[in-house]
């Protein structure tokens, strides 16, 4: 989740280690010589680098050996090199290497030195290895080189949920359902899906081992997939949910193609008669931030504040961002935000809330106002250092509360109180005298803890993963003609570009006595005969959702379950309020004359 603006410093040297008792003095005054020079200042200038910068080039260098030949280095007057903490890190890294009961991990000794450093600051700066940074940087330019195959676990277990038009998956006959359980000849036995990315993503026209378990298949298939380069878009999903209601699902992030995205998005739906809108920016977990102004600006008028950047004093230079587009839309629109929405998503509903240019439904939001610098470091590695915090129009800091508080209790447990740590399930029926209690915050200008509270707060029950992953189980055997007696729910293949009628794949009796009959015989799924009975619609639903996903594909499923959306459907009702709100505001008339 970040916010960021991009900054690339680069260093010199030819990779020689460096033995850590030699000269660190004179290792930081030419680092800091040639870090200088690279971006344009002369070695006695004052430098823009942030000093923790330094320092962690510094720990990557005496640590992995990135420092070249130290027979030259000086021994100048420098405010690192005097600072006690160094010298006290270089002795502890002393003692590790001359004294640990095995000789050290040096890559994982400076990844473990670095991150803990920078989360020591913030939970948002961090250290990127090769890979995670070239990654990084290809999903902010919209794309990566893949087999454009949605992979995610289920019960333990990773499956394909679903394939890419035309991606290199879909031509190797990848198919929704199938089980991974081994890339490249490593088993996948306990791995996330992070894993299973990290091994299918790599470089365009290399080759990658994929062996999967098929239902109704007799053994394992291993089909090989040459990687191509796959789209990474911010828009998912774009429909038509009523007559003259849009639906655009902008959950995708925000990277260098999203405003073009988004506009296209809504020309698409204008087309077919859209007159209001309604924008998702749930699990949006945020990324650049001027594609983040670009997209708020759409919605509103020339000269209105978006967000203001402050930084350290004599470091980073405030901004005032305003919108520059003397034709922005008009229509009414609702706002979709939830504990998933984070960063940049955050800029733009906190801009259209502040306003009253548009009306937020749903549940509040992650709460992350940190502005990330990201740097380029030696041998493709890279990091994003906290260099700014961003506010509102209205002056708000929407930041959670961070110190005092780990890692997992900040992005899993912790909401809004950084003071006492809750479960996800009670943290997400906070009692409405504090949603109000937040709500007065947010008109004060002022937050207690962090994230924007919507106008309507729409809170989804959170449903059972056991029971969502035994829906998963049993639609996989159904749609691969599995189940004894229901032949006309298989799929042989995926039908792209369908348009929702709403009468696909309805559930009969019959289809539900098969289902217990399924969890019955699959006690390891830990559902009881009480939980399905309670949750029977939310089967119902959730099976018909995997039935159109696998004929379908996945965005046609998650349309469907859209549509049923409790968060959605009052976005819907909430259309009405949106428009007289923005006319009230009157962001969109002229200004008065002065007399």
């Amino acid at each position: 989740m970040g916010v960021e603006v991009r900054q690339s410093v680069h260093s010199d040297g030819d990779g020689r280690t460096v033995k850590l008792s030699r000269r660190l003095h004179g290792t930081v005054f030419k680092l800091q010589s040639r870090l200088k020079s690279a971006i344009g200042l002369s070695p006695g200038a004052k430098s823009a680098i942030p000093l923790t910068v330094l320092l962690i080039i510094i720990i990557s260098a005496v640590i992995g050996g990135l420092i070249s030949d130290p027979a030259h280095l000086t021994e100048p007057s420098n405010e690192m090199a005097d600072n006690p903490a160094v010298r006290d890190f270089v002795k502890a890294i002393q003692h590790i290497e001359d004294n640990y009961a095995v000789t050290p991990d040096r890559e994982r000794l400076t990844r473990g030195a670095v991150l803990g450093m920078l989360h020591s600051l913030d939970p948002h700066s961090s250290f990127y290895g090769r890979r995670e940074f070239s990654e990084m940087q290809d999903e902010q330019s919209s794309h990566f080189y893949g087999i454009g195959v949605t992979i995610n676990q289920r019960n333990g277990r990773l499956y394909v949920l679903g394939v890419s038009q035309g991606m290199p998956a879909e031509r190797a006959g990848l198919r929704y359902g199938d089980a991974i359980i081994a890339v490249d000849g490593h088993p996948t036995r306990d791995w996330l899906q992070s894993d299973a990315l990290k091994y299918v993503r790599g470089e365009r026209g290399t080759e990658v081992s994929v062996t999967v378990e098929r239902a109704g298949a007799p053994g394992p298939l291993t089909v090989k997939i040459t990687r191509d380069e796959v789209p990474f878009p911010s828009v998912r999903n774009v429909f038509m949910m009523r007559p003259g209601v849009g639906y655009i699902g902008l959950t995708g992030g925000f990277n260098l193609e999203t405003p073009e995205e988004l506009r296209g998005s809504i020309q698409q739906l204008k087309e077919q008669g859209m007159n209001s809108l309604i924008l998702d920016l749930r699990r949006n977990p945020g990324g650049l931030l001027k594609q983040a102004v670009q997209v708020a600006e759409m919605f509103l008028p020339k000269d209105v504040e978006i967000v203001s950047v402050r930084g350290r004093e004599g470091r980073y230079p405030s901004q005032v961002y305003h919108s520059e587009n003397q034709n922005p839309e008009t229509m009414p629109l609702v706002v979709l935000i939830n504990g998933e929405t984070a960063s940049a998503s955050e800029i733009v509903a906190a801009a259209v809330q502040d306003r009253r240019r548009a009306r937020l439904v749903g549940e509040e939001s992650f709460g992350k106002g940190l502005v990330q610098t990201i740097y380029s470091l030696r041998w493709g590695t890279g990091l994003t250092l906290t260099t700014a915090k961003y506010y509102t129009p209205n002056g708000r800091s929407i930041q959670r509360p961070y110190n005092g508080v780990g890692i997992y209790d900040y992005y899993v447990v912790n909401r809004g109180d950084a003071t006492s740590a809750k479960p996800p399930s009670e943290s997400k029926s906070r009692s409405q005298s504090n949603s109000q209690s937040n709500q007065q915050g947010a008109k004060n200008g002022k937050r207690n803890g962090g994230g924007i509270t919507p106008d309507v707060v729409v809170k989804i029950p959170e449903s059972d993963i056991r029971l969502r992953d035994a829906c998963f189980e049993f639609a996989r055997l159904l749609v691969a003609g599995q189940v004894a007696g229901l032949g006309e729910y298989t799929v042989k293949r995926t039908e792209y570009g369908y348009q929702l009628r709403g009468n696909e794949y309805h559930l009969n009796d019959q289809v539900i006595a098969a289902f217990r009959a399924f969890i019955r015989e699959r006690r390891e799924l830990q559902v009881s005969e009480d939980q399905l009975n309670r949750n029977i619609e939310y089967n119902r639903r959730r099976i018909r959702a995997e039935l159109i996903t696998a004929a379908y594909g996945v965005e046609v499923g998650e349309r469907f379950l859209i549509e049923s959306d409790e968060q959605a459907l009052r976005a819907v009702q909430e259309l009405p309020v949106a428009q007289r709100q923005t006319d009230q505001a009157r962001l969109f008339s002229p200004p008065p004359e002065h007399q």
